[in-house]
């Protein structure tokens, strides 16, 4: 593949088209490190196939777990909670992924010798002081680069269980106490803003954890009884909210389109996206809703967009969205109205600083928008914006949602872009640009 792609056409309309999106990134991730640490064999199916679904494969087998991947299913043979074979000198390079780096690390807290856990050049830039405090409280040794990568880890034997308060609304964090509490003899209790909660509905619902959650207006509150053994299982995984809200905007900002995405992960900690966008106009509906191990999966039905209105939103909605903001202010740019954003901060701790991003491409494109305070963005939309100009998006640190929405953006609005490393979006999303011809997209490669 080229260094970048071409766009020279946005699409106009399609008809009605069925996609199915591939697996949701964050449960194929904690599915991988959560059946290492069972005892037996467990199967995936729709397993997400991505550069940082593969960096916690490769992670887990330098820990001596077997893994084997088929077309269809990966099966791991987990050696029980304290399986893992240490050894002297073991790097685990994480890659670009955020979750494998900081959930892996909850699971060494046993390391009979020290273990380093590196990434590559974004990640290695952002913040794992979220993680390395509540692990430190654990019992074990830890050292890292100023609150960054590279970490190193040496486990004990005699880890204490503890008492956490999450004050980011970071699932992440929140899943690494929990999985090092699973090592831990006694209840580790946690105190957490509200975020994703893929990891307590798999310790409910797949893994059978003595687990107690209690969901209260401003903080979930969490108890776990660890030294537990996990029995295997097996997991169909769902289309990913995330990769599919790329196709949701591309829908509603074409015209006369209509889209249905099968088979999607609809969690109500991961929809706020579909919120914003049915508050800004859109009429965003969920068909063949189904539970599976608590999990809310569904067919996503979306149809283009006569009228858009702007939007001031407070923050309550933002940990559901926070990797589709970007997404979000594309559409509050076609919007009529100014659209205003707070508490973003998130956003720049991601793998580029993306709130700033935001703000520079969508000034790009002549659109009028403004930093405000509170790590906000204020957007004054156009509806009948379009453009024709050329465009060039590069230097954004390779991340896969700068690349992907720049896509987009070209697709729904029209001009000449030169976008730049489309080897980024491997990370999460390999078949994005598969799945956009289907669509009618032209991309030359």
């Amino acid at each position: 593949m080229s260094k970048f792609i071409l766009i020279k056409k946005k699409i106009d309309t399609f008809k009605k088209k069925t996609l199915s999106i591939p697996g949701d990134k964050s449960i194929s991730i904690r599915f991988i490190l959560l059946s290492s640490l069972t005892k037996g064999k467990c199967t995936a199916y729709n397993l997400l196939d991505s550069d940082d679904v593969t960096s916690a494969i490769e992670s887990v087998k330098k820990l001596g777990i077997k893994i084997i991947q088929k077309k269809f299913k990966c099966e791991i043979h987990g050696k029980g909670l304290f399986g893992f074979k240490y050894r002297k000198n073991l790097i685990l390079n994480a890659g670009n992924s955020g979750t494998t780096a900081r959930l892996i690390c909850s699971t060494l807290i046993d390391a009979e010798y020290p273990v380093k856990v590196i990434g590559d050049k974004s990640l290695s830039m952002r913040d794992m002081k979220r993680i390395t405090k509540p692990l430190k409280l654990f019992g074990i040794k830890l050292k890292d680069n100023n609150g960054r990568l590279p970490i190193l880890i040496k486990g004990s034997k005699f880890t204490k269980p503890i008492s956490y308060i999450e004050n980011l609304g970071s699932a992440q964090c929140k899943s690494a106490v929990m999985i090092a509490a699973l090592k831990t003899f006694g209840v580790t209790k946690i105190k957490s803003l509200p975020s994703r909660n893929h990891t307590e509905l798999m310790f409910k619902n797949v893994l059978k954890v003595p687990i107690k959650i209690k969901n209260k207006k401003k903080y979930d509150y969490i108890e776990i009884k660890g030294k537990n053994e996990i029995a295997p299982f097996n997991y169909k995984i769902p289309g990913d909210i995330s990769s599919a809200s790329f196709f949701i905007v591309l829908t509603l900002l074409s015209k006369n389109s209509k889209l249905i995405l099968k088979n999607v992960n609809i969690n109500p900690s991961r929809i706020g996206i579909i919120k914003i966008l049915n508050m800004m106009g859109a009429k965003i509906k969920f068909l063949k809703k189904k539970k599976y191990y608590g999990e809310l999966v569904g067919d996503i039905l979306v149809k283009s967009a006569t009228t858009l209105k702007a939007i001031n939103l407070n923050s309550s909605l933002n940990s559901s969205a926070i990797d589709e903001f970007l997404l979000i202010f594309l559409v509050a740019s076609k919007c009529e109205g100014v659209s205003s954003f707070v508490k973003l901060s998130e956003l720049n701790k991601k793998e580029s600083k993306r709130l700033d991003w935001g703000i520079k491409i969508l000034k790009m494109m002549n659109i009028k928008t403004r930093k405000i305070k509170n790590n906000g963005i204020k957007i004054w939309g156009n509806k009948n914006f379009q453009k024709n100009k050329n465009y060039i998006i590069k230097d954004y640190l390779k991340d896969h949602r700068i690349f992907m929405v720049a896509t987009i953006a070209a697709l729904s609005l029209g001009g000449n872009w030169k976008i730049y490393d489309p080897n980024s979006f491997k990370t999460s999303f390999p078949t994005f640009l598969k799945l956009l011809t289907k669509l009618g997209a032209k991309i030359n490669e």
